[in-house]
């Protein structure tokens, strides 16, 4: 099983994919002419704005719903596997992938307003939708959806479980070994798998508004907590901090682990965390209610910063200034760092072990109770995803209890994912996000051959702004976009009002 998973993992994740992530980030970069640099303070303004309607969320809570799905495992035991297999300069390039990777978040998430719909009262909408309606391949937008309740609903949820359960095991000391229908675990990963089970349970049978509600108030605070403690870190080991930055630039480009390596896993484990290009965002930012789709796409682009730049980073430091990390190259030697080879750079062990050098006996706990809000968060958003691509399916397949069965097995994934080894998890979760990446970037590098609609509405808001407009309206005939029916008709209402 495993060697065949890790096989498959291989074949997704070639070089092909990893240049194909960073290429497409580059491309938008320049078409949207760098708006995740130049439309930064508009990102934080529009942050303040947008109000939660009977369809749609509000703007910051559609970030935060996204925010959930991002900031996770990946943050913490993501991190740590990118340095410990492609050495400190993995760190760089999830750095530029998340630079690189903000336009393309721009570009799916705006896709994601412009075309999405009305579904029994909630706006819905992903790349699914986007792609039936921009290319009109619906073939495409199934093949897709199918992936995507596959990864979302039974690959992923496994990872972000696994890791809740491997910290709390590490926290409490570990216990004792029980032998259960799904193999060999301990207690506390038994125990960790019923409580996050139950917890799940309690809120995704509530529908997308109780995710919403519950991520805007955890999100927040449990990202800024983290990054605080992670300055606290830093802070105490201040003297290190320039070394650790000439560590992390200089193995870049003279890699520990190969070229190949820091290349693959900073922009794997990049991906894996930020999610820019996966396809994941624009589920969120298509239940926003916004005035125009420009604008979601701009917040999205904010989220990616958060994710990396500041709780990626946070974690990277904390590993790298108390040198507790190795790296394990191509040919199994272990250099860099002061752990031994045996310490599991899949785990969460790396992130415990720094925090637990600088405030003694707290470090386990402490990321255990962390990873177990960002891993929690992030099963949220998984199923949230999960549940936008069985709506897609049920337009045209009606099938009863579709949507209970996508729960069970969530469920399911994420209490079997508690208990199993991490190595395994990963590569199954690794397997998730790249289909998703491949077919959703190959989809919108197509649409914007076919029409360029994002790059057409970027155009239309940055107009907007220069005229000074405090109202922004979206009419995507005008922009010579099709099959934006929602915004359409949206315009239709309002200039049928003023009529009146």
């Amino acid at each position: 099983m495993h060697d065949v998973i890790n096989t498959i993992n291989a074949w997704v994740w070639s070089p092909a994919l990893v240049y194909l992530c960073l290429g497409a980030g580059l491309f938008f970069s320049i078409m949207t002419r760098f708006a995740q640099v130049r439309q930064f303070p508009e990102m934080l303004r529009l942050l303040r704005g947008g109000q939660e309607s009977m369809a749609g969320i509000s703007t910051f809570q559609a970030l935060a719903v996204s925010l959930s799905g991002r900031v996770g495992t990946g943050n913490i035991a993501g991190v740590a596997a990118a340095i410990g297999f492609g050495g400190p300069g993995a760190v760089f390039w999830m750095w530029v992938v998340a630079f690189l990777g903000a336009s393309t978040a721009y570009v799916e998430s705006t896709l994601g307003q412009i075309y999405k719909e009305v579904d029994d009262g909630e706006y819905r909408g992903g790349p699914a939708y986007y792609i039936e309606k921009a290319l009109g391949q619906k073939w495409y937008g199934w093949v897709f959806a199918l992936s995507t309740v596959f990864a979302m609903g039974l690959l992923l949820p496994g990872v972000q479980a696994n890791a809740i359960g491997n910290a709390v095991d590490l926290a409490v000391g570990g216990g004792s070994v029980v032998q259960t229908p799904l193999g060999e675990t301990t207690v506390p990963k038994l125990v960790t798998g019923f409580v996050v089970m139950g917890g799940l349970g309690a809120i995704i049978f509530g529908g997308v508004k109780r995710i919403a509600h519950f991520t805007q108030v955890v999100v927040p605070v449990m990202a800024l907590i983290y990054i605080i403690g992670a300055l606290v870190v830093v802070a105490i080991n201040y003297q290190a901090v320039p070394g650790v930055i000439s560590l992390i630039i200089g193995d870049a480009f003279t890699p520990m682990a190969g070229f190949g390596a820091v290349i693959g896993w900073g922009v794997k484990r990049g991906i894996y965390s930020n999610e820019a290009g996966q396809g994941t965002g624009p589920h969120a930012a298509a239940a926003a209610e916004v005035e125009h789709p420009a604008q979601q796409g701009l917040v999205q682009a904010f989220s990616v910063y958060v994710d990396t730049l500041l709780v990626c980073s946070a974690t990277a430091f904390m590993i790298l200034i108390t040198g507790n990390y190795h790296v394990t190259g191509v040919e199994n030697a272990v250099s860099g760092g002061m752990l031994a080879a045996t310490v599991d750079p899949n785990s969460p062990a790396f992130t415990q072990m720094a925090v637990d050098q600088v405030v003694g006996g707290l470090g386990a706990p402490a990321i255990a109770v962390s990873l177990f809000f960002f891993a929690f968060t992030t099963l949220l958003a998984y199923y949230y995803i999960a549940e936008s691509n069985v709506a897609y399916i049920k337009r045209t397949l009606h099938i009863p209890g579709l949507m209970l069965a996508l729960k069970i097995g969530l469920l399911a994934s994420a209490f079997y994912g508690s208990i199993r080894a991490a190595g395994l998890a990963w590569a199954m979760g690794d397997i998730g996000v790249g289909l998703m990446a491949w077919l959703n970037i190959v989809g919108i590098l197509a649409i914007f051959l076919v029409g360029r609609p994002a790059i057409r509405a970027l155009r239309d808001y940055e107009r907007q702004q220069r005229e000074g407009s405090g109202h922004y309206v979206f009419d995507p005939k005008a922009l010579g976009i099709r099959g934006a029916e929602f915004w359409e008709k949206r315009l239709q209402k309002r200039s049928g009002q003023a009529g009146d």
